[in-house]
């Protein structure tokens, strides 16, 4: 997700995936030092910043990880879930994908996504909305999806019926955007989501009170936040959207790949959303000459997170890359993240 900033030290309102700095999840020791996983090794050494990866091909099984149970800010990738808990209930009758669903004023969010920039009153189908959600990351899609699923609730229910102990849907966008706010004022907990909108695009003719975009905005000039939202997001896991580790999203895109959720069917319409991806283009796709299906979570210039399958011709292939407290150029940071994904299929495919 890129940014929007309303001014300097104001709110950046992208989601991004930070994490606490994570220990290694297993000892250097413990890990076999495979040719794989000196080749992840080597390649998180050189990375401008704290990161976690697992890595599988799913074919011979071979795998590597650094960091691979440690906790990191989910960002956007959290979506994920949302989208397979989606389609179980469309298996069961109790979603209908093919539902249109209304898009009004208290619905739009900040942040990525398109629906935004539409007219109030757009109609997509459920199926449209987790579609944004995934291709384009879009915030708005993604509290409509939440909210059709059961709500936060029932996502985490999903996470441990299925096993996902360390996965955690802390709370929708509009919940994890205005918290931001709150640190500046608790009496801020009562924007809404139209108040939050106007503060956000930095539109006072959304704002259900007169002079509230002005007011925040001059109050932020006086007081920046930034420092303090940043080391929330680094250290504070309950103020962020959401919980994942490398190991278990890898576990999530393995039984998208094999079909193992739902049906076979409904699988391969969640993959055909992760290859019609619109974003992170500089990441896992970046140097390959293979398909890739893939979700990214990112704040600039601290993080960039991205997950996938990259289908390699030896067989498909996931990676998930969880990363924070990037150093330098977030460019760089995005193109190791593309080098590790190359340097991964040609390991398994050889360079010809």
């Amino acid at each position: 997700m890129r940014p929007k900033i309303l001014l300097r030290g104001c709110l950046v309102v992208a989601l991004g995936g930070l994490a606490v700095t994570p220990a290694r999840s297993r000892s250097a020791a413990q890990v076999p030092a495979t040719p794989l996983q000196r080749l992840v090794q080597a390649e998180i050494e050189r990375f401008p910043g704290n990161a976690g990866i697992h890595v599988k091909h799913l074919e011979t099984g071979e795998e590597a990880s650094v960091s691979a149970d440690a906790p990191f800010n989910s960002a956007s990738v959290i979506k994920i879930p949302v989208m397979i808990l989606a389609y179980e209930l469309a298996s069961r009758g109790e979603l209908d994908l093919d539902e249109r669903v209304e898009i009004r004023k208290a619905d739009v969010r900040g942040g990525s996504g398109i629906f935004r920039y539409h007219d109030l009153g757009l109609n997509p189908t459920v199926r449209d909305v987790i579609r944004q959600m995934i291709i384009t990351s879009d915030n708005t899609a993604t509290d409509l999806a939440i909210a059709k699923v059961g709500g936060v609730a029932a996502v985490n229910r999903w996470l441990r019926a299925n096993g996902f102990e360390r996965s955690t849907l802390n709370q929708t966008i509009f919940e994890t955007f205005r918290a931001r706010y709150e640190v500046m004022d608790p009496n801020l907990r009562s924007l809404t989501p139209e108040d939050l909108y106007a503060i956000q695009s930095s539109n006072p003719a959304w704002a259900t009170s007169p002079g509230l975009v002005e007011r925040v905005v001059d109050r932020l000039r006086r007081q920046p936040m930034q420092e303090e939202w940043d080391r929330r997001t680094r250290e504070d896991p309950p103020t962020w959207l959401g919980v994942l580790t490398p190991r278990e999203t890898i576990r999530m895109l393995e039984g998208i790949e094999r079909g193992t959720y739902v049906s076979k069917a409904a699988c391969e319409e969640m993959k055909a959303m992760l290859r019609q991806q619109q974003s992170g283009a500089r990441r896992l796709p970046h140097y390959l000459n293979v398909p890739v299906g893939h979700k990214t979570g990112d704040l600039p210039p601290m993080v960039a997170n991205d997950v996938g399958i990259l289908y390699a011709r030896s067989g498909p292939i996931v990676v998930s890359f969880f990363s924070n407290a990037i150093r330098g150029s977030y460019g760089e940071a995005e193109d190791r993240i593309g080098e590790l994904a190359r340097l991964v299929v040609v390991y398994f495919d050889g360079r010809n």
